[in-house]
């Protein structure tokens, strides 16, 4: 998928850049296969904002993607390749022999009349789903299982893809587009080739007001604040904080670590990301 820059008629156009959606062929979704969607604009249960900086912006349908793809030894035809608001990645429907219709992450490189298959004895072709353990060695891979079963976690943004680095005994190292080297167990299915739209990383929003369109809202700086509102603000003239940079609650950021620890969180990790 290319991208489309325009002339400069107006500010928010300057510096605009675009997919230009080729590879889209329905601008529908399946309706067996698309549900509503609630927003809650960054609150929780009790109504009180969790996450800042969300809200309005336009209505989105959620279509259900199958990230188990669970159909063993059925074949499936792609019959269109989607946009979906939800993520980053196209998203293909595909028809299954049996007649069952289910939306996957649509790789690089699929088309309409694609035939794809899930199971372990599938062919080594982008769009097949098969466990680590069946894999070639160096092979690139997405949607990638954690616990067998469970469905793909891993790799599903638009333009990535994981290697198969090394295999022994029941796991299987793969290295994640951070660069984090973690074993799998080799049961676990994944789906050959890299996720494709992989020029969604050269989008330019190009105005504030498409953010809104988003459902994102303004990011206020905390040193132009009230000391009220937050540790940073305050202070006579421009200031630079005057202090570690923190949160609105007095957090430390920038290289503290806040994550709790966990048993054996990191057991699998052969290389980390950092």
């Amino acid at each position: 998928m290319g991208i489309k820059t325009y002339k400069p008629r107006t500010p928010s156009l300057r510096y605009r850049a675009s997919l230009t959606f080729e590879e889209i062929t329905r601008t529908g979704s399946e309706k067996s296969l698309t549900s509503g969607l609630s927003f809650k604009a960054g609150r929780g249960a009790g109504g009180r904002i969790s996450v800042r900086r969300r809200g309005g912006g336009h209505k989105r349908k959620y279509r259900v993607i199958d990230f188990k793809r669970d159909k063993y030894g059925v074949p499936g035809k792609v019959v269109s390749i989607e946009y979906d608001p939800n993520r980053s990645a196209n998203i293909a429907l595909i028809n299954y022999y049996d007649g069952d219709k289910r939306y996957i992450l649509a790789p690089k490189s699929m088309t309409v009349g694609k035939v794809v298959m899930s199971g372990p004895d599938a062919d080594l072709e982008a769009g097949n789903a098969l466990p680590l353990e069946k894999m070639p060695l160096g092979v690139r891979v997405h949607n990638v299982e954690l616990q067998y079963g469970r469905g793909g976690q891993l790799v599903r943004s638009a333009g990535t893809g994981a290697s198969i680095m090394a295999k022994e005994g029941d796991y299987v190292t793969v290295k994640l587009p951070s660069g984090e080297a973690r074993m799998i167990f080799g049961k676990c299915y994944a789906t050959l080739g890299e996720v494709g739209n992989e020029d969604h990383m050269n989008v330019n929003i190009g105005k504030a007001g498409r953010s809104r369109w988003m459902k994102k809202r303004p990011k206020v700086r905390g040193v132009v604040m009230n000391p009220h509102d937050h540790p940073h603000g305050g202070g006579e003239g421009k200031t630079s904080g005057g202090r570690n940079p923190v949160t609105p609650w007095g957090v430390p950021t920038k290289g503290y670590k806040t994550r709790k620890k966990k048993k054996a969180s990191g057991k699998f990790i052969v290389k980390r990301r950092k």
